[in-house]
């Protein structure tokens, strides 16, 4: 496969498939064989994080509007080069900033993407974190999901078909691609190959990763990132130790904060000076003190917005945190019970996990797990991070202490 379809790293199925519906598009471009063909006007594209959702589904659109007359998804193209760049005129991304996609939000989209194509073949609508909608916004959807504009597609993304992460009405109107976990051969060669990076580095990221490509990329090329993951791994040992416990919660948490405000920062404060000059400050003509006055209402919707888009960087942050120690104690749990076979997902940490199997039995090690899903369960339900941490902190230091 080439093309656009090259950014997709293992998935030649789901390569095949697309690009056999692109084909298809080509010849029915009013759905006419939607119930009997390859194409159709609805996608739900599903996959663990890091699989590449939404870089499937950009690489889907980019093949739908390509203009090359011999293959779709040439790459070359204006539409596919504009498409992969986010400039495409009739391709829209819906990517979640904040907590949730909202309905207003949702409303806009539907009645933008009910126009006719301006420049390309289709109006074609990615919605990147699906499982974020709320419930208004998927009901606003699915009102133009089961009665599509004849020249309209909308690409779903979401990490599974569970009904959690994608109302069932939705789900039964879309057609489903299930991305798989990359293997770390595959991951390692996308680095080694398109990054540069050392085969030595890049055999490691890829190991480590646990199958998300982006997050191999970050631990090969960024040492915060490699920072990060030691001290969340750390925080197995630290929970045992009742006068560094809370300290390394507490720690915990204020990196993942500091890391989400590494983030959003710079675009907080381009948005913020953009939209005092949209509103005329600075102006000195009549009516420009005035107008400033009355921007009160428009700069708050603004904080709110950055606000929530930080809110959600920190919990992300923190829940790859969280991940990190759960298959730590995944690893040593396996060891404990005595599998065989099963790759670890930190085989740089192999001595650790086998000197903590040997300290606790595996119900203890099983407990540990269950208090970090838990503490992702607490914080998905807006528990603050330090209450939630703190409880896990106190569960596992328990387990482990008990242990000794």
């Amino acid at each position: 496969m080439s093309g656009v379809f090259t950014r997709l790293v293992g998935q030649g199925e789901v390569e095949a498939e697309l690009m056999s519906a692109a084909v298809a598009a080509r010849r029915d471009p009013a759905h006419e064989q939607a119930a009997s063909g390859a194409m159709t006007h609805a996608w739900l594209i599903t996959g663990p994080p890091g699989s590449g959702r939404s870089i499937a589904a950009l690489c889907f659109a980019a093949a739908l509007q390509c203009t090359d007359p011999e293959r779709p998804g040439c790459g070359v193209c204006r539409a596919c080069t504009t498409t992969m760049a986010g400039t495409h005129a009739d391709v829209r991304r819906v990517v979640p900033e904040g907590l949730s996609i909202g309905v207003d939000e949702m409303r806009a989209i539907v009645a933008a993407a009910s126009r006719r194509p301006s420049t390309g073949r289709w109006q074609i609508v990615v919605i990147e974190d699906a499982d974020r909608l709320t419930e208004g916004a998927g009901n606003a959807l699915l009102k133009v999901v089961e009665e599509p504009p004849p020249s309209t597609v909308f690409l779903l993304c979401a990490p599974s078909v569970d009904p959690e992460d994608i109302a069932i009405t939705l789900r039964s109107r879309c057609r489903h691609v299930a991305l798989v976990t990359p293997t770390t051969a595959a991951i390692a060669e996308v680095l080694v190959g398109v990054d540069g990076l050392d085969a030595e580095q890049a055999q490691w990221a890829a190991a480590v990763s646990g199958g998300h490509v982006g997050r191999a990329r970050r631990l090969a090329t960024d040492p915060d990132a490699r920072d990060r993951r030691a001290r969340a791994l750390g925080l197995a040992r630290d929970a045992a130790t009742p006068a560094r416990a809370y300290a390394a919660a507490e720690e915990l948490v204020a990196a993942a904060e500091a890391e989400a405000r590494a983030l959003t920062v710079g675009r907080n404060e381009v948005e913020v000076e953009e939209l005092r000059t949209a509103l005329g400050a600075g102006g000195t003509g009549k009516g420009a003190a005035g107008a400033m006055r009355g921007s009160v209402g428009a700069m708050k919707d603004l904080e709110r917005r950055q606000k929530s888009r930080q809110t959600r960087a920190s919990r992300d942050a923190l829940d790859r945190a969280l991940l990190d120690l759960a298959t730590y104690f995944r690893d040593a749990l396996m060891i404990a019970g005595g599998a065989s076979g099963v790759v670890p997902n930190h085989p740089d940490m192999a001595e650790r996990a086998a000197a903590l199997a040997a300290h606790a039995t595996p119900e203890q090690l099983l407990r540990c797990v269950e208090a970090v899903l838990a503490c992702r369960e607490a914080l998905a339900m807006n528990v603050k991070p330090k209450f939630a941490v703190d409880a896990l902190v106190a569960t596992v230091g328990e387990q482990l202490r008990r242990a000794g």
